[in-house]
Parts: C-alpha cells; structure tokens; sequence
C-alpha cells in the first residue's frame, strides 16, 4: 500500500505530511525518531487533496487565523492509544492538560504511565494536540518535536488574536 506525502515548512521546522486516500495518516518532525510512527511505502504527492488541505489548514493555524482543524484523518493504532488521542482532541485551544487528567478522562486514572507512551506515539502531532499535556508540576515534559517547538505551539496558542475556528473532535481508525 502506498501513501502520498509532501514536506512543508513551517515556523517549527520541516513537517512531513503523509496520507492516505482516507485521511492524514502523519505529521512527522524533521528530527522525528525513526520507527515512533508506523508507515507504508510513501510516494512523494504534494498536490494529493488531504495534503494540500492539510498544508492549507496548518499555514492558517501558524499565521494565527485558525484554532483548530477539520481534516479527515486515518489513525492507527491500538484501542488504548486512540482513547487517548481522542482525548487529546477535547482539550480546548489555550489550555494545557495533565497526563493524570487524560487519564481520569479516559476512565483509567492509574494509567498516567501509559498515557504519556500514547501521547508519545501521537502519529499527528498539532492536529491532534499532544503540545497541550504537561506534566503535573507545569513543566513541559517530552515531545515529538522537541520542548522548542512545544512552547512555541503553547506561545502560539495563548496569543490573543487568534480569531475563532472549528476544533476537529474525531479521530477515524
């Protein structure tokens, strides 16, 4: 199976985009871990329509005229990670979580551990916020894309003229 992607930049770094025909499989970091998001044969498409979308939604969002995102997406990954990663998607644009409160969210309040690995394996980070959960104490802990790019995301979305957007709530897969 195939999959389309395309590079961009950003105010982050380069983010590789990848798709499927279903929706955005991927946001990966220009210093992405390899093997952290499992992926088919990629073929590079920058015109493939949830790419270009994808580009579109994430210019707009860097440029503070959007807050959220309304991409199809096609995520996998076990029952457990997609609890968390929808969880992810409730938390408000401006606001940070906990990984003990994304467990109490998910019913399993003991699986803060297994909450941080989940929001470790986020195949679509900014999307799906995994920038807005922080450790108990307030400090910015791990991230995909480093701990510059998650406060630069944090610093991004506290800004007061962000204007209002639709905030993506699904997760497919």
């Amino acid at each position: 199976m195939y999959q389309a992607t395309t590079t961009i930049d950003s105010p982050v770094g380069k983010l590789h985009l990848v798709a499927s025909d279903a929706g955005l499989v991927a946001i990966l970091w220009q210093d992405d871990r390899p093997g952290r998001v499992r992926l088919d044969t990629l073929s590079e498409s920058p015109s493939h329509p949830i790419l270009a979308q994808t580009h579109q939604q994430l210019d707009a969002y860097f440029a503070g005229d959007r807050q959220g995102f309304d991409i199809p997406l096609d995520m996998h990954g076990t029952k457990f990670q997609r609890e968390v990663w929808r969880a992810l998607c409730d938390i408000p644009f401006g606001e940070t979580r906990t990984y003990q409160h994304i467990a109490h969210a998910i019913g399993r309040p003991k699986a803060m551990r297994a909450v941080g690995a989940a929001n470790g394996r986020n195949p679509l980070s900014i999307i799906v916020p995994c920038h807005r959960v922080i450790g108990a104490s307030g400090a910015l802990t791990g991230f995909a894309g480093g701990l510059d790019a998650k406060r630069f995301l944090l610093h991004l979305e506290q800004s007061p003229s962000i204007t209002t957007a639709p905030m993506f709530s699904g997760v497919a897969h």
